[in-house]
């Protein structure tokens, strides 16, 4: 059975009363938040008394759970995906996204690598025929780059996305074309004839050498081929598209070239061509109509005359297209190159990403160092890679921060005297720390949520400055036992106090984190509940297995051994005796529940005639105020550890005295008393913190009017990278964005075309989206559909007028002719598929522009097939696809006149370029412009969505100040219930959460003034700031609430026996994260390691300055009232200000003591707990002052008494 010993609060202590009936004596109403606490503080009594009896088991026990736990590291899952990471879970983008990928199966049909040049002198124009040279030296090296795999070669020619590759009936035209078809390279280079380089495809005719872009003239092939097959189709098709003579008929660049064409426009002249001429208005690829390369998308840093006419630009870029993994799998699969090894979607994604690491590699080392131009190469898995590089844990910063802990935790703890030295326990601690992080992200892994950088480069360090705030608040209060406590209470003593604090910060904290769960951001959803497992494993750490060690480390002092080297013994072995406070000799005690008990300090000195420390007690006590004292020696707590006991031996004939330093008596417990407590608590002291603290709230309300939201791809790329370069310079000169205009199912198509229209203009004049030229058509499906169906009409109409296509032929028409023939019989009627009367009585195009709804699913089948190039120019993405048709005009049998309907269609894009997005705002203008667009048409009954990535990435911030607000309220609203409930006391929970609101506000202002913009990781740090507040404000509140006496006198009592672990605990914090500085990606430097560092600095003040200051002031009552009577023998001096009793030494007394000084304790009974013992009230006789002698004293305790 156990002996409940007084349940002390933090300080002082609550005693069990010296008699059962007296009359307790509460302030006010409180006699229920003290009964609650009290019976709270009993059950951490039991929990340490239970944890010390076993502490071996404990500790046993504890490290094999939490080893075990550290195992799901095992399985951790690192996310690198950005649009997993980024995209708002459960938000409409995420809706939207999830429909897009189950109608596609991915997104992007294709992926960028891109090459942007720029000049090394700032400014200088890049408009020349030696920096496209340059250019084209970079983009030529970059198309022959080639990779092997699996055994085979891969190469550009192999891997490019190819548009609108056009079905053949005849094989060998059609293996020409599948050789020679172009990939889509949107390069400046194709003004010129040395585009045709980038092309790698070749094929071969008999009797003609090699056939390549390089000199290829297509007219001139075709009528060479025109007597061997029959290619009318395809000449159409190519006129269509406008190939014309398509490289060949193009000026060459350096028209000195051997190889420059005769066809080209300055082959005779050798005149170099105007660059800026060339460019200006952009390029076109193979195909006039269809591959027009806009402007925009080729140079940046553009300048012009008055008149519009091209100047200047100081940046080229070049944009290879490649097929996606799916597309690149679907292409090969069944080829004879890959059925030996088991071709799969994920050789394929590995074959790409093997070809982009190549290609930026061979493309940044194209130009030579001394060159006057520069290349910035980037791929779409470069991005990849830089997000695995920012989530790979950094084993040398996180060795390094984790022992620089050790050293401090070591350090702060080491005594020179080894009874008080608690080196080792640092040490195990902080080890302890370490192992609860470990097992908390192991847990993380073993629930399934994946870990990304902010895990990896953030989350250990932030979590171990915060556990082992714990550890230096258990271990400082444990080393000031209170006098009387029994060995085998010590662990029970120390919960009872320090546990209610510790349970607190850490519920605030796991609260704080899991309210910021509530952004839906899932890299930070993810960051937020790791962050809170993390907490509660470093809670149960801290409060079951770190008593232990505690426990065992009571047990080496206790055997007089070294600190750290345990194994030894102390060289000189110092006893300190516990001497349990007696009553009064009159047994005159305060009435009620309040007893006063007197703490003797007592002499300590070596004795001359042998090794031991002997302690004297003073033959009597006086009340006498001592004249070196600032505060009162109420502030010494009643279990004040040795560096309390002041007495010193000044008897000169005393030769083995044991003297102390007065360095060796400073520390930060000292300080706070005798420097930083009274100089804080003078009202002028007073009124210049309130004055300043105001300011820094003013000066942080202004800034907070600067914080701009966003966070730009160069904040995470480290600086000073080629890959920073790169982005830097895309985001100056190219800060375009492709994105689409996605209509989905559940409305008719066909009868909606007006409404689909309107939606394409209003989408159009949208500030942001950049114009087609003048002379181009919208690139959209719609409208590439609706011109194909009027210009076959025409072509019917031409051939009907002739007379070479008539009601029951269309074999003399033309392949136009033919297909409108086709088309114009179709009565969309399953029944009565065709009425050859409809030739001449309708369109395929009425008046309005609008194609008929009865012809429209059977009309897109035509189209799909018919033009490739079209369909591929206008991104439309068909889902369900239409069926495939192959026209044949000389068909007799009559079954090429059925064309079977596409189904209903489910989704379609338009696409859009988007230019001008620089800042956040700008995104944002952009992003509700397009929302209201298919707002507008939802009206209309079109169900259309924008996708891209802006919508991806920058939607967020629409709703994120907003989300900010509602976490940070809800979580303060939290706070002050946790603290109301813990504490029980609502006044003091209002002043927590009131400071914790100014340093959430001040560090949102900072953040302006630093130019840290607001995304959604500043927000996660800016909610859990409030629960790392509590860090520092509630050890505070709760030593002042817990202590009698006046508001001045108690906020200097909870600065004295707080301001050591509360800085202790913020340097530790600042030490975890000090490794985050070493950090090669700024975006961690600047965004956590400097908001962290500023967070934990406010945390110090405003913990430390402010809320003593507003306790002093506004702070709720005692609880408790102090409440004695006189004793006729023993007189109280004028009680000093602020109404604290002075005890001092007899006059009479020997020089070589210093003085006894006294302590009032209240206390309640606690409910009694199972197996707790019920100390009664004291039958033993009183003691009395002048009865006690220095050498027949009778003390109590586990220390024995010597003499």
């Amino acid at each position: 059975m156990t002996r409940s010993p007084a349940l002390r609060e933090l300080p002082p202590s609550y005693t069990p009363p010296a008699r059962a009936a007296a009359p307790q004596i509460l302030a006010g109403s409180l006699r229920a938040p003290l009964w609650l606490r009290a019976y709270f503080q009993g059950l951490l009594f039991s929990l340490g008394f239970g944890i010390q009896r076993h502490c071996g088991k404990v500790l046993f026990l504890g490290l094999l759970a939490f080893g075990a736990l550290a195992l799901g590291l095992r399985v951790a899952i690192i996310e690198t995906n950005l649009e997993q990471l980024w995209v708002e879970v459960g938000s409409r983008v995420s809706q939207e996204l999830h429909y897009t990928k189950e109608k596609l199966g991915e997104e992007a049909a294709y992926t960028s690598q891109m090459l942007i040049q720029t000049s090394r002198q700032e400014g200088e124009n890049i408009l020349t025929p030696e920096a496209l040279g340059l250019h084209l030296q970079a983009a030529l090296t970059a198309s022959k780059v080639q990779v092997s795999l699996y055994g085979k070669s891969w190469d550009l020619n192999k891997i490019c996305y190819k548009s609108g590759v056009p079905l053949i009936e005849n094989g060998m035209i059609e293996r020409m074309i599948e050789k020679l078809f172009p990939c889509v390279i949107l390069t400046p280079l194709d003004c010129f004839w040395e585009g045709a380089k980038l092309q790698g495809g070749s094929a071969y005719l008999p009797g003609r050498p090699d056939i390549q872009w390089t000199n290829l003239d297509p007219e001139q092939l075709l009528e060479e081929l025109g007597p061997f097959a029959s290619l009318e189709g395809f000449r159409e098709l190519l006129d269509k598209a406008q190939v014309g003579q398509a490289y060949v008929g193009r000026p060459c660049l350096h028209p000195d070239d051997l190889h420059c064409p005769p066809s080209a426009p300055n082959h005779h002249s050798r005149q170099v061509p105007n660059v800026a001429d060339e460019l200006s208005g952009g390029c076109h690829g193979f195909s006039h109509k269809f591959m027009h390369w806009q402007e925009e998308l080729l140079l940046g840093g553009t300048a012009r005359n008055p008149q519009g006419q091209l100047l200047r630009a100081e940046a080229l870029q070049t944009t290879f297209l490649l097929m996606s993994p799916r597309q690149l799998y679907e292409h090969f699969r069944g080829d004879y190159q890959t059925h030996d090894i088991g071709w799969s979607e994920e050789q394929a994604g590995t074959v790409l990403q093997a070809w982009q690491r190549r290609f930026v590699q061979l493309a940044q080392e194209a130009l030579p160092e001394n060159a006057s131009q520069q290349i910035h190469a980037f791929s779409s898995t470069t991005l990849d890679d830089i997000l695995h590089a920012f989530s790979e844990v950094s084993a040398a910063r996180l060795v390094g921060g984790y022992l620089l802990m050790l050293a401090y935790a070591c350090v702060t703890m080491l005594r020179w005297d080894c009874a008080q030295s608690q080196g080792a326990v640092g040490l195990a601690g902080v080890l302890l720390v370490a192992l609860a992080v470990a097992s908390g992200l192991g847990l993380c892994a073993l629930l399934g949520i994946t870990f990304n950088a902010a895990t990896t480069q953030v989350l250990p360090f932030l979590a171990l400055g915060i556990g082992v705030d714990h550890i230096f608040l258990l271990a400082h209060a444990f080393t000031e036992a209170l006098p009387g406590t029994r060995l085998q209470d010590r662990m029970g003593e120390c919960l009872q106090r320090t546990g209610t604090s510790v349970a607190l910060a850490s519920i605030n904290n796991m609260a704080a984190f899991l309210m910021a769960a509530l952004v839906p951001i899932p890299a930070l959803r993810a960051f937020s509940l790791q962050a809170a497992i993390v907490v509660g494993c470093t809670f149960v750490a801290v409060m079951l297995v770190f008593p232990a060690i505690l426990s065992l480390d009571l047990r080496r002092r206790h055997c007089q051994r070294l600190d750290v080297l345990c194994c030894f013994s102390s060289p000189c072995s110092a006893r300190v005796i516990q001497i349990l406070p007696q009553e009064l000799g009159d047994r005159t005690v305060p009435v009620g529940i309040a007893h006063l008990t007197a703490t003797v300090q007592a002499f300590t000195h070596c004795e001359a005639s042998s090794q031991h420390v002997v302690t004297i007690l003073p033959s009597q006590a006086h009340l006498v105020p001592p004249p070196s004292d600032p505060l009162g020696s109420e502030l010494f707590s009643p279990g004040g550890s040795t560096r309390d006991l002041l007495g010193q031996e000044e008897q000169p004939r005393q030769k083995a005295a044991c003297r102390s330093l007065p360095c060796a008596r400073w520390n930060l417990t000292h300080f706070a008393r005798f420097q930083f407590a009274p100089l804080l608590l003078q009202s002028q002291a007073k009124a210049i913190v309130l004055v300043l603290f105001g300011t820094l709230l003013g000066l942080s309300l202004y800034g907070a009017t600067l914080v701009q939201d966003g966070l730009a791809l160069t904040d995470v790329v480290p600086r000073g990278t080629k890959e920073h370069d790169f982005l830097s310079a895309q985001l100056r000169y190219f800060s375009l964005y492709e994105v689409a205009l996605v209509t989905q199912g559940g409305f008719d198509y066909a009868h909606s075309q007006r409404a689909l229209f309107d939606l394409h203009q209003r989408f159009s004049s949208l500030k942001a989206v950049l114009p087609p030229p003048a002379t181009q058509a919208p690139r959209t499906w719609l409208h590439y559909y609706r011109n194909w169906l009027q210009g076959i009409q025409a072509a019917f109409d031409q051939d009907w007028a002739s007379g070479r296509i008539t009601r029951h032929s269309y074999r003399n028409g033309s392949e136009d002719g033919a297909l409108a023939y086709k088309l114009l019989i179709q009565t969309g009627d399953s029944q009565g598929p065709l009425d050859f009367g409809q030739l001449t009585t309708r369109k395929l195009v009425d008046r309005e522009g609008l194609i008929p709804p009865e012809l429209f699913y059977v009309g897109l089948t035509v189209w799909v097939s018919s033009d490739p190039l079209g369909l591929a120019a206008s991104q439309a993405n068909f889902y369900p696809p239409p069926p495939e048709w192959l026209h044949d005009k000389y068909d007799t049998t009559g079954e090429n006149l059925r064309i079977p309907p596409a189904q209903p269609l489910e989704f379609a894009q338009f696409p859009f370029l988007l230019r001008g997005l620089q800042k956040t705002a700008d995104f944002m203008e952009a992003i509700e412009g397009a929302r209201a667009a298919c707002a507008e048409a939802g009206q209309a009954g079109v169900h259309a969505y924008p996708s891209g990535s802006p919508f991806l990435f920058w939607e967020q911030y629409l709703g994120l100040r907003r989300c900010f607000l509602l976490a940070v309220c809800i979580l303060l609203v939290c706070t002050f219930l946790i603290c109301a409930l813990l504490l029980l006391n609502p006044w003091t929970a209002a002043l927590i959460v009131l400071v914790l609101a100014m340093m959430t506000v001040e560090l949102f202002g900072i953040m302006g003034f630093l130019g840290i913009k607001l995304s959604a990781i500043p927000v996660v740090i800016l909610v859990a700031s409030v629960g790392i507040g509590i860090e520092f404000t509630v050890h505070v509140a709760l030593g002042f609430l817990t202590t009698q006496g006046s508001r001045n006198l108690r906020a200097a009592h909870a600065l004295e026996h707080t301001f050591a672990p509360v800085t202790d605990g913020a340097i530790s914090t600042l030490l975890g994260l000090l490794m985050l500085a070493g950090s090669n990606f700024d975006f961690i430097v600047r965004y956590f390691f400097v908001v962290l560092t500023v967070l934990t600095l406010l945390g110090l003040l405003h913990g430390l300055v402010l809320l003593p200051v507003l306790l002093s002031i506004l702070g709720p009552p005692p609880e408790v009232i102090q409440m004695y009577k006189e004793s006729p023998e023993v007189l109280s001096p004028s009680a000093p200000e602020g109404g604290g009793l002075r005890w001092g030494a007899s006059p009479s007394l020997p020089q070589s003591f210093a003085r006894v000084t006294t302590s009032m304790t209240v206390a309640i009974h606690p409910p009694p707990l199972p197996g707790a013992y019920i100390h009664p009230a004291s039958d033993e006789p009183p003691w009395s002052p002048a009865a006690t002698s220095s050498g027949n004293l009778t003390s109590r305790g586990p220390g024995p008494a010597t003499g």
